[in-house]
């Protein structure tokens, strides 16, 4: 059997490693965290309404039934896909038959000046604890018995779904505080994208009705301007409007991380290895690239979006691939099922479009599917748990998230006594 060395524990790497782990075949995967992370619902780990834990699962757990695979917790510095050889801070793990890289993505701040020192990202679960433990401390500030003077302003940037479910989030967190008097008027959230629209790959029906349901939660949404500065205090946008703040998400897009330019490729669109068909690097055999960090071609030529659906399948396909050549078999292009795309806007809001034909659904029937969904696909049977318990009593208890802030605590989760192994070490996150 060959040697495969996967790079990047997300969803692709794990996707692909577990592919060829029920095939016995020796791979070693490599990380600088030792869990795979659900980044769909960060934002509701930055709004306390999961804990860090559900949305984290430790890796050695999930290859716990799959002896043939090594997974080694370091930070790649550099690989050559020339050589296969993958180099990083301890132990590297040589070259190999195969290399996959699936290093995924980094925030994309498009050099504006501040963005990278003074916003929020939500990429990883650090992120979503660094924005939630801020996040508390701004609503201590605001909502004590002598609240500090001057607005509590949060900035959005960018209209994807990262934006879209953040703003609408938070704003319901705001409401909660207000209706039981904890928070005063002053306190606002503002959505900025440089596009017309929320949800650009969405229908104009969704569209509008996402517009509508953030607008309703009281959301400030602006279109046509781009973020020129952010600073300690404030948000500079392209129209010369300065905004008072110092809490500002950036949702504003992605490029590869940036070990994809250590790999003697030529990168594509986004700082992303563009790939062939079947997934492997032109002019490098034996290499593929997965996930976010690839410019992977869709059925109309142009690349597919990072979506972790497509990280999944991507990392499946690339691993059946390596297993054909082994065969003596040619690899076969990757052919995505496109199950559809869905974003949450709040409570009983959530919009949903099914299938490749894109059949919409929007209300309490899309918000019903998008849990269900995102529960489905959570790593682990006790993170669906917990998942569901949490949002069962967010749901009938809709100020849960808003005392959990307040009260410096974080949602609650069943202590499984017997599945220790089965909890994440999540650095703490860095200052701000």
């Amino acid at each position: 059997m060959p040697s495969v060395v996967v790079v990047g524990g997300g969803m692709a790497g794990v996707a692909c490693a577990r592919e060829l782990g029920r095939h016995q075949v020796e791979v070693v995967l490599i990380d600088r965290n030792n869990y795979l992370q659900f980044q769909p619902l960060l934002y509701q780990v930055a709004s306390s309404q999961l804990p860090a834990e559900d949305v984290a699962r430790p890796l050695s757990v999930i290859f716990d039934d799959l002896p043939s695979v090594t997974v080694l917790q370091d930070d790649v510095t550099a690989i050559d896909f020339a050589t296969r050889d993958v180099s990083a801070v301890g132990d590297s793990p040589g070259p190999a038959d195969y290399l996959v890289l699936a290093a995924g993505a980094q925030p994309n701040f498009f050099g504006v000046p501040g963005a990278g020192e003074h916003s929020f990202p939500l990429y990883s679960v650090a992120d979503a604890e660094r924005l939630r433990l801020h996040l508390h401390e701004r609503l201590r500030l605001h909502c004590g018995p002598d609240p500090a003077p001057g607005p509590l302003n949060v900035v959005v940037v960018g209209g994807g779904p990262t934006g879209v479910e953040t703003a609408g989030a938070i704003a319901e967190l705001f409401t909660a505080l207000r209706e039981d008097n904890r928070l005063g008027d002053n306190a606002s959230v503002h959505l900025v994208d440089h596009g017309q629209a929320l949800l650009n790959p969405f229908s104009g029906k969704s569209h509008r009705y996402a517009l509508h349901r953030l607008t309703e939660h009281g959301v400030t949404v602006t279109f046509g301007v781009a973020v020129t500065e952010v600073g300690r205090d404030s948000v500079l946008l392209s129209d010369g409007t300065r905004l008072p703040t110092s809490t500002v998400i950036w949702g504003g897009g992605e490029s590869a991380s940036p070990v994809a330019s250590s790999t003697g490729a030529t990168p594509g669109r986004g700082g992303r290895i563009d790939v062939a068909a079947d997934l492997s690097v032109p002019g490098f055999p034996g290499v593929y690239a997965v996930g976010d960090v690839a410019n992977i071609p869709g059925p109309d030529g142009r690349a597919l979006p990072q979506l972790g659906s497509v990280a999944q399948q991507s990392g499946k396909w690339a691993a059946r691939n390596i297993l054909a050549g082994t065969r003596g078999e040619a690899p076969t292009p990757f052919h995505y099922h496109d199950k559809g795309i869905m974003a949450m806007i709040g409570r009983n809001a959530a919009v949903a479009e099914v299938g490749a034909h894109r059949h919409q659904v929007e209300g309490p029937i899309a918000f019903a599917a998008w849990l269900g969904l995102h529960a489905i696909l959570l790593s682990g049977v006790h993170s669906r748990v917990d998942a569901f318990l949490n949002w069962a009593d967010d749901y009938f208890h809709h100020a849960r998230p808003a005392d959990l802030e307040l009260g410096g605590a974080t949602p609650g989760r069943i202590a499984w006594a017997d599945t220790a192994a089965d909890k994440p070490v999540i650095s703490p996150p860095s200052n701000h």
